[in-house]
């Protein structure tokens, strides 16, 4: 009787190791991974692919699986990867990387691309842009406007592929501007165009007349008061009181240096522009100061660039950060969603706090709740 009954624990617990195994696999969260493994970008992709190692450890859960294929940042090898990836079974995949990549997963049923691009137009119905996009940024930038109760505020734009989605996210934040300028990024035209937009040469003529009226005057102080004017560029305020300027790098530092040619400095008007992932090179330009911008929050991003050198020995991209949070974003969402629908959680509304900031979840949508900055005398300091 023993005996038998010794056979039949044996069974069971011989089945309980066939079965336990399959009920395990099925209750994994498997997530592809689209991104350059090959080719000029390869160096950004294994970053990702860091990233998203990390973000495993820290959440240290076996429930997620990923699988990493290579687009070689190509959209036909995109969509090869993308098919080997279905044929597993998976209907997540976190990328690809770059807009371009996009154009044929549409071919896709049954799966959903969180991609890191920050462009919003004319996606596929199947892809859902992650990347910070225009209006995140406008809505913070909104609110700093609101708290400062700015009345008069104009946007520079640069005539570039990215207007477009400047002019949905104006719209969809409704922020109250009073004029929209699209400008040529070269800069003798640019300059050109920065003078039309400052009245600058009716500023500048109002100070001639000014010094002339002065000196054919019986003013007792006129020379004082024209060593005062001849210090000026000009005379006359400008009809407005912020200006946003969507631009980067050395090309918005172009715009400033017209502005200020222009006799439009910081120091009386906002300079608000957009993220600029901190850029060093901002706190020396002292001639352009203050300067606000909306990102991520900064704080969040050395922790975590300093946990990925200390694992990897290298500083990380930005768009590993963002790898970083999709994976606990993704893994938030399967705690609260049946396993084989998690696809479909992109649909409601949801919150999700990642080291980026806040995710605005809803209707196949992610928007980003982003801090605000400001640098000034060389220093940057958290508006909020």
């Amino acid at each position: 009787m023993n005996k038998i009954f010794k056979i039949i624990i044996l069974l069971i617990y011989n089945l309980f190791l066939f079965v336990a195994p399959s009920i395990s696999e099925e209750n994994k969260v498997r997530i592809g991974l689209l991104v350059p493994l090959t080719g000029e970008n390869a160096v950004l992709g294994k970053q990702i692919i860091k990233a998203t190692r990390l973000a495993l450890k820290d959440i240290n859960s076996d429930k997620i699986e990923i699988f990493p294929k290579d687009t070689q940042s190509d959209p036909n090898k995109t969509l090869k990867s993308a098919i080997e990836l279905k044929q597993l079974g998976i209907n997540l995949i976190v990328g690809p990387i770059f807009y371009e990549s996009l154009i044929f997963l549409d071919e896709i049923k049954d799966i959903t691309f969180l991609s890191f691009t920050n462009k919003t137009l004319d996606l596929p119905k199947n892809v859902i842009s992650t990347g910070i996009n225009s209006t995140s940024q406008l809505n913070t930038i909104k609110r700093f406007i609101q708290q400062n109760e700015i009345k008069k505020t104009i946007f520079l734009t640069p005539n570039l592929n990215y207007d477009l989605e400047i002019k949905k996210g104006i719209t969809e934040s409704k922020i109250k501007s009073i004029k929209q300028y699209f400008y040529d990024n070269e800069p003798t035209k640019l300059t050109k165009q920065i003078e039309q937009i400052t009245n600058y040469e009716i500023r500048k003529q109002n100070l001639i007349d000014e010094i002339t009226r002065l000196e054919n005057s019986d003013d007792p102080n006129k020379e004082k008061k024209i060593k005062n004017l001849e210090k000026k560029y000009t005379i006359g305020n400008v009809n407005f009181d912020s200006v946003i300027i969507a631009d980067f790098d050395e090309s918005l530092k172009s715009v400033i240096t017209s502005l200020l040619y222009t006799d439009v400095s910081p120091k009386d008007k906002y300079f608000i522009t957009f993220n600029q992932w901190f850029d060093k090179s901002l706190l020396i330009e002292s001639a352009s100061q203050p300067i606000y911008y909306p990102s991520v929050n900064k704080e969040n991003l050395e922790q975590f660039e300093n946990k990925f050198s200390r694992q990897f020995n290298e500083i990380p991209n930005h768009l590993s950060l963002l790898s970083y949070d999709l994976i606990g974003l993704i893994y938030y969402l399967s705690l609260k969603n049946d396993i084989y629908n998690i696809d479909k959680a992109f649909k409601a509304k949801n919150s999700f706090r990642g080291k980026i900031g806040i995710f605005d979840i809803e209707n196949n949508m992610i928007n980003h709740r982003l801090n605000f900055y400001k640098i000034e005398e060389g220093v940057l300091k958290e508006i909020f």
